[in-house]
């Protein structure tokens, strides 16, 4: 500013004034265009962690225990669903549980002395049979001989005769199975059917305790979707619960500034409706962009690329806020600890 009083020096005084106005306005231009900018704040939504429980079966609601808003503590009741089906199919794969158990027992502890004296019966009066279908077959072969008997009728005989012949044969192969006892194999087969039932009971056992939905931690029911007498499917979501300490800040970091915030950075968090911001902590920040198109990954559209991040706030009062409120945070860069 010297330097130009000095060089307009014998000007109309006028004229000077003008001159040093407009090359202060220029300087002051100047600075403020080389100054940096400030960064936007990252623009997100106010969320809490969820959990939700799913209907197994499809099956009507008998009763509801709670209403959206209640606080509710690990395992409290919520709503019954009608367990007369499940608990049928339960009864029905006790049964078979219990029977192949029976079977298991009956194969290790081997045949009773009752039923080994009705085998011995039994091969008696086959080999009885036997012996007297053999007898009526010579006979006839001798008539046959004489002329007296027709072909027809020793072949009748002749298959008597093999018929019993055969009958003796699985009677003594039924008692001698008796006798020695059950094979291993048998018993294995055994127990792996006794198990196969238990298990499926057991499922059941899980599905039918399953129909009594009970809050799975502690946390505030968000949503119950559907009413009392309302048969949600299978699969549907029958209540979500918000949980957890305190809310967090689900916020999205442009491309431009993901290098300068790394986890533990410190946040301002402003809350839509909330006068006072809170703190907070960055504590997840995701390394893959929301939306990876190929042709975003390099030019001018690597710019619009944007990273989820979650934001924990802290204090007291975080406590009561709602889900779903805009929320806008400023942070400053921040390294791992």
């Amino acid at each position: 500013m010297a330097e130009l009083r000095n060089r307009t020096r014998g000007l109309p005084p006028d004229l000077t004034r003008r001159l040093v106005g407009v090359l202060s306005l220029f300087v002051f231009a100047l600075g403020s265009g080389c100054a940096r900018k400030a960064d936007p704040p990252l623009l997100g939504t106010l969320e809490w962690d969820r959990a939700s429980v799913m209907a197994e079966v499809s099956e009507p609601i008998m009763r509801i225990d709670a209403a959206e808003g209640d606080t509710v503590r690990a395992g409290t009741p919520i709503l019954e669903l009608d367990p007369r089906r499940t608990d049928a199919e339960l009864a029905r794969a006790r049964a078979q549980a219990q029977q192949a158990q029976a079977q298991l027992a009956e194969l290790r502890h081997g045949a009773r002395a009752e039923t080994i004296d009705a085998a011995r019966a039994d091969l008696a009066r086959a080999e009885a049979e036997a012996a007297n279908s053999q007898s009526e077959q010579e006979r006839i072969a001798r008539l046959r001989r004489e002329g007296v008997a027709t072909s027809s009728a020793f072949d009748r005989a002749q298959a008597d005769a093999r018929s019993t012949r055969d009958a003796t044969r699985a009677a003594r192969a039924r008692l001698d199975e008796l006798l020695h006892g059950t094979r291993p194999e048998d018993i294995d087969q055994a127990a792996a059917a006794f198990a196969a039932a238990e298990a499926e009971a057991e499922s059941l056992q899980v599905r039918r305790e399953r129909l009594s939905v009970r809050a799975p931690r502690d946390g505030r029911i968000d949503a119950l979707p559907f009413k009392l007498g309302d048969q949600p499917p299978q699969g549907a979501i029958l209540v979500t619960l918000l949980t957890g300490e305190a809310p967090y800040a689900r916020i999205y970091v442009p491309a431009s500034r993901r290098a300068q915030l790394a986890i533990g950075a410190s946040c301002t968090v402003r809350v839509e409706g909330v006068a006072t911001p809170f703190q907070a902590k960055l504590r997840s920040l995701r390394s893959d962009p929301a939306f990876t198109p190929y042709y975003a990954l390099t030019g001018e559209d690597a710019s619009r690329l944007a990273y989820r991040a979650e934001l924990a706030l802290q204090g007291a009062d975080a406590t009561r806020l709602p889900a779903g409120l805009p929320a806008t945070a400023d942070c400053s860069a921040g390294h791992e600890h």
